[in-house]
């Protein structure tokens, strides 16, 4: 049986999409997945099934939602063991004692890929933004108190890659990493 790690993106947010995760747990178990556990209000689930099948899983959840709580909304799923791998990547910046810098974890939902997403988003701000690309995620870090003069923090919520990706803080990777 392996473990899998589910992200949905945008839910809860804002007072949209809302999802209890509770009841989002019992959607989850009704599609058989066992062990299911949710970790805080924004859409990290983790999971144990037979299947070994990332993108088939994404599918069936996302019909779930769609049935459940009449949502549509991205969803990319990955084996545990996949994050850890890609945790284990780092780039050396990434994830350091610095409070002033705001480290993230950009997944990027299939089909998208590392080139479009670099296109849609365009160049970092240099003095205040750093990236790095690793399979199908970037490391991006930038300076906490300017977040909104880096060029990336405004573009991956505009429309144009928003649903291609999903975004998690180093901390919440790296727990759900371990859960």
């Amino acid at each position: 049986m392996e473990r899998y790690i589910t992200l949905l993106r945008g839910i809860n947010v804002g007072g949209k999409n809302k999802i209890a995760m509770p009841e989002l747990r019992a959607g989850f178990e009704a599609l058989n997945f066992q062990d299911v556990v949710t970790y805080i209000n924004s859409g990290n689930i983790i999971f144990s099934t037979e299947s070994n099948d990332p993108e088939v899983l994404s599918c069936q959840i996302k019909t779930m939602i769609k049935e459940r709580f009449e949502l549509e909304i991205p969803v990319f799923t990955l084996l545990q063991a996949e994050l850890v791998e890609i945790l284990a990547n780092a780039p050396t910046w990434w994830q350091n004692a610095d409070t002033k810098i705001y480290d993230n974890l950009v997944f990027l939902i299939p089909p998208v890929t590392v080139s479009e997403f670099h296109k849609a988003v365009g160049a970092l701000s240099e003095d205040l933004e750093q990236a790095a690309d690793y399979q199908n995620v970037i490391f991006w870090s930038y300076v906490r108190k300017d977040y909104r003069k880096s060029n990336w923090w405004s573009k991956t919520a505009n429309k144009k890659i928003k649903d291609q990706i999903t975004i998690r803080t180093a901390n919440t990777v790296s727990k759900i990493a371990s859960l």
